[in-house]
């Protein structure tokens, strides 16, 4: 989770250095939080499958692969919003 703070940072000081609109901040601001609710979740559904059962278990491994499907998901939105937004500043 170290690194969506690092690239949030990033993010929005290349927002701020390009000088983004109000509403591609609120997009950038959007995508940043969107990409940290779902990998908290992502945590809480690997702690709670842990307390569950500790020993391999195929459902709980499909549950956790799930999880961290949505967090490469939301991960992939979050880039495709910046390219938009980034490129739209850069060329």
């Amino acid at each position: 989770m170290q690194i969506q703070y690092v690239l949030a940072i990033l993010a929005c000081i290349a927002a701020w250095m390009i000088g983004c609109t109000y509403y591609e901040w609120l997009a950038v601001l959007l995508c940043i939080g969107f990409v940290i609710v779902v990998e908290i979740l992502n945590t809480c559904i690997e702690k709670l499958c842990d307390l569950y059962s500790t020993e391999r278990n195929e459902k709980i491994k499909y549950i956790k692969d799930l999880a961290a499907g949505g967090v490469l998901f939301a991960s992939l939105i979050a880039l495709a919003v910046g390219i938009l937004i980034f490129v739209h500043h850069l060329f």
